[in-house]
């Protein structure tokens, strides 16, 4: 029998922590303490093997570089050869599994995988961004001599805890003082490009899924007495007293939470002072403020949900499962999938997916960019949506003007002007429902805080104007987006009718029934092409909402403020194949795929309908037509291309021979025939 091959982890650790010493880095071994926010970080982290416990690295270090931001270095010592990583197609630390969990195996057997996941824990549960993880494994060659080698990966906030390789090196001296500064240059000017991003997205958006249907499951099965508003309202409650605010507001950690039964002292009341402290420091109107701590309050001070059994209430347990499901979602900065997942699975518990009408359906966050792209939304816009639900659309439309001034404002101090102008000043929606209006508000606040123009008001009574800071003056909005409620008049088209009408120019995109422009809204119809133009009608998949509703969609595209003439030609585009296949699977990871150049069809789609058929690539002619429309009819929006069915001879010609041929087949071999016949 083979001897196994032995570990020589401890001649690695020895040979790295003797260049630790030798560079004078106070560094910490396994079992001592670096900080008490690292150390709790790894220990409520789960372990490497996927249990309880504590995540312990071989060696860490807290280092400053020369702005004074401190960097964690977390080290993982292996003594194999081979050891040092597994990394995934693309390059990264492959540290969870096709089925989206984490991949034990790996975590446990590879250096920098190890390391990679300690880092994860850091971004979890602590206020630190940036940590780099070093893997160090080797063996003995022939000779007797150490071979070894050393993976140094970056993990931030900014690559979603994915972790970037920085460079090859040979020991571990660009943490000495005299090469830190240099090696945090280097990490600083890694960055992704914008597919490796929207892969990591991806990525994230099917675990914050995951988490979030077992968290649902975990509260619904273990937390008697929770309603579903109380589910919502307690995840809103616990994402905004761990938020923070750097330097003015602690988050919220777990111990922070005593289950003690002294009034003014419960759970609840440590939770709701946390929110208050955070609401006060973000500048939020005060009607919306106290709006918010109602809402929040009613259900965080309830007597049940505070009573202590077993030295714990179950508003800390219900916390501290959120906290842990979902504490590295909103650590490492929200984006419109991470919170369009969030909303919609919160969304889902409200019930209203009971509701006979299915009137609140949100919109997937890849319709809602379309939208925002449709209604050629950039940084200098000022968008509204009268139907707002979690701010799904608003969220799209932020997402577009924030990456627009990114990449055309060269000064960063311009940037951040222009940054808190778009979420102060250019974002407007309204919503009627107090309940979802609450999650708008939370979604907005979440995303860096867009939420001052958010208001709880009836669209068409809505006057135009500001509903936070300049009160007297209208919004002076020129993109127009949404997903109204089909119950309403015209399937929802009034609300497009009250908001164009109060715009002087721009664009307009709206997800709608599709019996909207075949009839059901006529007379809205023809009022409004007297007025605007309609430039596009897209045809959408049956199966957008798939799971909340099996209505026929169709995108409407608007020109505001300029009359339609009967000769102004209308884009029809049918996009029933939009490149992706759609399931309704509960357990599923993975329920919308791509399976034919889907983003590609997307990005091709906004094209079309701005530069016309010059554009036309994947989509074949007759997916894109141009024709006019009766502007006095308003029921002749939904048209395709008229395809010839007249027959020709070579079609005559062609169905004898098939026939003859059936035929002839049928004498030599009739049991092959299937008992089929042709006609009735």
């Amino acid at each position: 029998m083979a001897k196994s091959t032995q570990s020589i982890e401890p001649n690695i650790a020895d040979l790295a922590n003797g260049w630790m010493k030798g560079y004078k880095l106070d560094y910490k071994l396994e079992q001592e303490s670096l900080n008490t926010e690292i150390d709790k970080a790894l220990a409520d982290y789960f372990t490497k093997n996927g249990g309880s416990g504590a995540n312990r690295p071989d060696a860490k270090l807290l280092l400053q570089d020369k702005n004074l931001n401190y960097f964690p270095i977390l080290i993982e010592y292996k003594g194999y050869k081979g050891k040092l990583e597994k990394l995934d197609v693309d390059g990264r630390a492959e540290n969870r599994t096709a089925k989206n969990e984490p991949h034990f195996k790996n975590i446990n057997s590879f250096a920098v995988n190890g390391a990679v996941h300690y880092a994860n824990a850091l971004l979890h549960h602590t206020s630190y961004t940036d940590i780099i993880a070093v893997g160090m494994t080797g063996y003995k060659d022939e000779s007797g001599n150490i071979q070894h080698e050393i993976g140094v990966y970056y993990v931030s906030k900014d690559n979603l805890g994915a972790g970037q390789k920085v460079a090859d090196y040979t020991d571990l001296s660009f943490l000495s003082p005299e090469f830190f500064d240099g090696f945090i240059e280097q990490v600083k000017n890694l960055s992704l490009s914008p597919s490796e991003l929207d892969k990591l997205k991806e990525q994230r958006e099917q675990e914050i899924n995951a988490s979030l249907v077992r968290l649902n499951n975990d509260i619904y099965q273990d937390e008697k007495g929770l309603g579903e508003n109380d589910r919502v309202y307690l995840v809103a409650a616990s994402i905004i007293a761990t938020l923070g605010i750097p330097g003015k507001v602690a988050p919220l950690e777990k111990s922070d939470l005593q289950s003690s039964i002294e009034d003014g002292n419960k759970d609840g009341d440590i939770i709701l002072r946390k929110i208050k402290a955070f609401l006060k420091h973000k500048n939020i109107p005060k009607e919306k403020n106290d709006l918010i701590v109602r809402t929040l309050e009613n259900t965080l001070t309830t007597e049940n949900i505070n009573k202590v059994a077993d030295g714990e209430s179950q508003l800390k347990r219900v916390f501290t499962k959120i906290v842990d499901d979902l504490g590295i979602y909103y650590k490492i900065g929200l984006t419109t999938d991470f919170t369009g997942k969030l909303f919609n699975e919160m969304y889902g518990w409200l019930g209203f997916s009971q509701d006979k009408l299915n009137d609140v359906v949100l919109t997937p966050s890849y319709i809602a960019t379309l939208l925002a792209k449709l209604a050629r939304v950039n940084k200098d816009s000022y968008v509204w949506d009268f139907a707002t639900g979690s701010a799904g659309l608003l969220v799209a439309a932020m997402n577009e003007m924030l990456n627009d001034a990114k990449n055309t404002i060269a000064s960063p101090e311009e940037l951040v002007k222009k940054e808190v102008q778009i979420k102060a000043e250019q974002l407007l929606g309204l919503e009627m429902l107090s309940s979802v209006y609450m999650l708008a508000i939370l979604n907005m606040i979440l995303m860096g805080d867009g939420s001052s123009n958010i208001l709880n008001e009836d669209s068409l009574s809505f006057d135009g104007k500001y509903g936070f800071g300049k009160t007297d003056e209208p919004f002076p909005a020129d993109a127009f987006i949404l997903n109204p409620p089909y119950s309403a008049p015209g399937n929802g088209m009034n609300f497009v009718e009250k908001a164009l009408g109060m715009m002087s120019r721009g664009y307009a995109a709206i997800i709608i029934q599709n019996s909207a422009g075949a009839g059901k809204a006529k007379e809205i119809n023809q009022r409004i092409l007297k007025k605007h133009t309609l430039s596009a009608s897209i045809k959408m998949p049956i199966d957008i909402f798939i799971g909340k509703s099996s209505v026929q969609t169709y995108i409407y595209v608007f020109k505001v403020n300029e009359a339609h003439h009967k000769d102004d030609l209308v884009k029809f585009i049918d996009f029933s194949n939009d490149g992706y296949i759609r399931t309704s699977r509960k357990k599923s990871n993975n329920n919308l795929k791509d399976i034919d150049r889907a983003k590609k069809r997307y990005e091709e789609l906004v094209s079309l309908i701005r530069f016309g058929k010059s554009k036309l690539n994947i989509f074949s002619e007759s997916q894109y037509y141009e024709n006019t429309i009766d502007p006095n009819n308003g029921a002749d929006w939904n048209q395709s291309i008229q395809i010839d069915t007249k027959p020709t001879l070579e079609d005559l010609k062609q169905t004898v021979s098939e026939h003859l041929a059936w035929e002839i087949s049928n004498l030599i071999n009739p049991k092959d025939s299937g008992g089929e016949m042709l006609g009735k």
